[in-house]
């Protein structure tokens, strides 16, 4: 009965809180490029600022989960915040503001993904994969909503609101409303997230400054080596799919109709997430989404032609899967799991954080310098590399046999 409240309470949590990204993210570097016009260095380095401020919240946050044992609490608190991140991020004007905006959205946001795949997977550890994975594919679910649901909300408040695009100006005049609506769902992901599992594995506490043990692992390091390398390539080139798409002609409709054929194919694939654990480990999750991303950028870097662009889009449920599902999975066999949620959190600093930051950054520079195809070019081929070396980058893992003290430690 315990499991199946806890299954109930982190699926409908990441049903909403990603349901609130799938407003955002799609179309967040179009509305900073066109609404707020800023210019493609300027829109590099607002992207940046998400991974930028999550070198610091996520293992700062991952360290107070864990040495105070609130990981659910701690989730539905930085949710809550993170709405009023949202809406001060939508009534930020100029280059600045908005800055200084996407910093404090970023403060507590950033950390709560990485947070809540360590309650999840404390409260499945004896479960297996499949259940991490079915809980996982309603944060897919929730995006997909949004994404077939926003565009059709747009387009009311942009009738109820008067004239459409004016010559010369953004393409969708009403888009800040997407801040709003993302802030309200947010709130409602921060209500959920109270009935996050708070006993148990989920409780466990570490003990100051223990942190230092996951460092002296090489397996560890070896994998914050891979998540670098792989967000590097990976990460620029996915926050400028919106610009690439209207440089190449395309509108709001396209994006929609892109995330729609993205998503219905990573649904199944999580879902199925524990089959390919059985079949080829974490490390093959990892290798398979590297390499998934490598092709489709290198596509997008080549050509224009939407015969190939559209099906190319499909392998971004191959990407997400393997690196989103693949690497919390491989981390969890390395690191204790009392300090659960510092491993994620360093991971996700390290990749999402160092190497996002790196690759929004020369993303925007060769948007504004070079053209629109050049990081899907650059992307492509690095993630390539990364992927074909990975047997090289991360050794194979097996389970680590901490069940029973993990068990005694909560009782």
């Amino acid at each position: 009965m315990t499991f199946q409240r806890d299954g109930v309470s982190i699926s409908l949590f990441w049903f909403t809180f990603f349901g609130a990204l799938g407003i955002f993210f799609p179309y967040y570097s179009l509305y900073l490029k066109e609404n707020a016009g800023l210019t493609g260095t300027q829109l590099g380095l607002v992207l940046s600022v998400m991974p930028l401020v999550g070198i610091v919240a996520q293992p700062f946050w991952g360290q107070v989960a864990d040495r105070t044992g609130a990981r659910g609490r701690l989730v539905a608190f930085l949710s809550m915040v993170s709405a009023a991140g949202f809406v001060l991020l939508g009534l930020a004007q100029g280059f600045v503001f908005i800055l200084l905006a996407a910093v404090f959205l970023a403060c507590f946001s950033t950390p709560v993904i990485p947070l809540s795949v360590s309650v999840a997977l404390a409260a499945f550890r004896y479960s297996g994969p499949h259940a991490y994975g079915f809980a996982r594919s309603w944060g897919t679910v929730g995006f997909l909503a949004s994404v077939l649901i926003f565009p059709v909300a747009l387009d009311r408040v942009q009738q109820w609101q008067g004239p459409g695009p004016a010559p010369g100006g953004p393409s969708e005049p009403g888009l800040g409303v997407m801040f709003l609506g993302a802030a309200v769902i947010v709130l409602l992901a921060s209500a959920i997230g109270l009935a996050l599992p708070r006993e148990g594995i989920a409780s466990l506490r570490a003990a100051r400054g223990e942190w230092r043990v996951l460092l002296r692992r090489g397996p560890m390091r070896r994998m914050l080596l891979f998540a670098f390398s792989a967000y590097l390539f990976v990460t620029g080139p996915m926050g400028l799919l919106p610009v690439y798409v209207r440089a190449h002609g395309g509108t709001l409709e396209t994006v929609q109709n892109m995330w729609i054929l993205m998503l219905v194919v990573e649904i199944p694939l999580i879902l199925c997430t524990g089959m390919g654990l059985k079949r080829i480990g974490a490390r093959g999750l990892l290798a398979a989404g590297v390499l998934a991303g490598g092709v489709r950028w290198t596509v997008c870097g080549l050509t224009a032609n939407p015969y190939w662009i559209y099906p190319v889009q499909m392998l971004h449920g191959v990407m997400v899967t393997g690196l989103m599902m693949g690497g919390p999975l491989y981390v969890d066999r390395v690191a204790p799991g009392r300090l659960r949620s510092t491993a994620q959190g360093l991971v996700a600093m390290v990749g999402l954080g160092i190497g996002g930051i790196a690759s929004n950054t020369a993303a925007g520079w060769l948007l504004d310098n070079v053209n629109a195809n050049a990081p899907y070019l650059i992307g492509g081929a690095g993630a390539l590399v990364v992927g074909l070396a990975i047997c090289r980058i991360l050794p194979p893992v097996a389970h680590e046999d901490e069940q029973p003290q993990e068990a005694a430690d909560a009782g």
